[in-house]
């Protein structure tokens, strides 16, 4: 039987003995409700942030303001910052965080609906990739969910 992609990243943090923390704004959890499905997952995920607002990005993940304004809550640069921020706020050896539009609404000019930035960040380890979805809400927050516990596990299985 094939284990999902919540399972074989539950896998590797616990064959690593790693610690994963998230950081949502547009999936609105959904990462950390994929991991926790994963019986026995509380022994490497320590929890997430649902940080919807630029405040809540600014104060609870320490998104810099001038991030915010310079890039824009869905941008590479905010999403790595999230990404360290769940990982600081946690206290966690790995932390990804997903920023995006899952519309049907929200496009700005050169942002168009279904624009997603998932970052993954660890020790010595940066990594942030864009998407643009071209479906529906529910199904642009499934990609971004996937894509997000794909980029992680890409990340543990590159370590020795």
């Amino acid at each position: 039987m094939t284990s999902s992609l919540e399972e074989k990243v539950g896998e590797l943090l616990n064959a690593r003995r790693l610690t994963l923390a998230v950081a949502e704004s547009c999936t609105g959890g959904l990462v950390g409700h994929r991991l926790t499905n994963v019986p026995g997952s509380s022994a490497y995920f320590l929890g997430g942030v649902i940080a919807y607002s630029n405040e809540a990005k600014a104060q609870l993940l320490g998104v810099s303001r001038a991030t915010l304004t310079d890039f824009g809550a869905v941008s590479a640069e905010t999403a790595r910052e999230m990404a360290r921020g769940a990982r600081r706020a946690l206290g966690a050896d790995v932390g990804v965080s997903v920023t995006g539009i899952a519309g049907p609404g929200g496009a700005l000019p050169g942002k168009p609906v279904g624009l997603t930035w998932i970052a993954c960040a660890a020790q010595n380890f940066e990594r942030a990739e864009r998407y643009v979805w071209e479906d529906d809400r529910i199904t642009n927050k499934e990609k971004s969910a996937e894509a997000a516990l794909r980029l992680v596990k890409d990340y543990l299985e590159g370590l020795p």
